[in-house]
């Protein structure tokens, strides 16, 4: 009787839970701007995405699904109080790296303007670690 409505919920189904997906990839080299042939897995794989997603922008390539990618492009040259600009990069930036399973969270920004740059660094935690990760804009 294995589908019989007696036994409990425990008894009639078993929890398969899905096994996290290998994060092996080819590495990127981001002056040449073409692929190595080199494969990376585990951290040095994240820090890889989470560089290559802020860099890419969102639902601009069709190759890459609506999820994929940053839309802080669309702060740059926006006449917006400092206050606004600090919030809304904080939430691109989180928005862009939390489609991944890998990344936990996503904390202690620092931004820096200077002229027309801004320097952002943030702490991810991933899970192979933590990551404290640069981007300038």
């Amino acid at each position: 009787m294995p589908l019989s409505p007696l036994r409990s919920r425990e008894e009639r189904f078993e929890e398969i839970k899905p096994l996290p997906l290998p994060s092996r990839t080819y590495y990127l080299d981001f002056e040449t701007g073409q692929v190595v042939e080199k494969i990376i897995d585990g951290k040095e794989a994240i820090k890889q995405f989470i560089r290559k997603a802020i860099q890419t922008a969102r639902y601009r390539f069709l190759i890459y699904n609506s999820q994929y990618g940053c839309e802080i492009e669309t702060l740059l040259g926006q006449d917006i109080s400092p206050q606004l600009l600090n919030s809304e990069v904080k939430r691109v930036i989180v928005e862009a790296l939390r489609e991944d399973d890998r990344i936990q969270g996503v904390e202690q920004f620092q931004i820096i303007r200077e002229s027309d740059k801004l320097f952002v660094a943030f702490t991810v935690q991933t899970t192979k670690g933590i990551i404290e990760q640069e981007v300038t804009i």
